[in-house]
């Protein structure tokens, strides 16, 4: 079981960057959403390749509220893994880095891009692949 999960020092700015561009206001949000992203390209990590922990860090009911269930079944899930399992908390932190540097990347592509249209096309790409 884990308490806390921190980004890597480069998602420190790019946690409060999003947030303002999305205008969702509290930071915790983009987080889920960017676990969730990362969820969704299939990506796999080996959890010896975990960046540094040097940015935002969240508590576990901070970042997931009453919605941890759910975000660890998906995981466990992705890498047909138990809830026990001890890498958990590192895969977590990993779809976390990555969710917000691929979410981050789309932003810098398109600067005009407005932050609703872009998450509901993300949510809809999404639910397109499993319907």
């Amino acid at each position: 079981m884990f308490s806390q999960i921190k980004t890597s020092s480069k998602n420190r700015e790019i946690v409060s960057e999003l947030t303002r561009k999305f205008n969702l206001g509290a930071e915790n949000i983009i987080a889920r959403i960017a676990i969730g992203y990362s969820l969704q390209s299939r990506k796999k990590f080996d959890p010896l390749d975990i960046k540094d922990s040097g940015g935002k860090e969240y508590s576990r009911s901070v970042l997931f509220g009453n919605y941890y269930p759910i975000y660890e079944f998906l995981v466990c899930t992705h890498y047909q893994i138990k809830n026990n399992d001890k890498d958990l908390p590192r895969y977590f932190k990993m779809h976390l880095d990555h969710g917000l540097e691929i979410i981050y990347e789309d932003i810098i592509d398109n600067p005009n891009l407005i932050g609703f249209d872009y998450l509901f096309d993300k949510i809809e790409r999404g639910l397109s692949q499993i319907c």
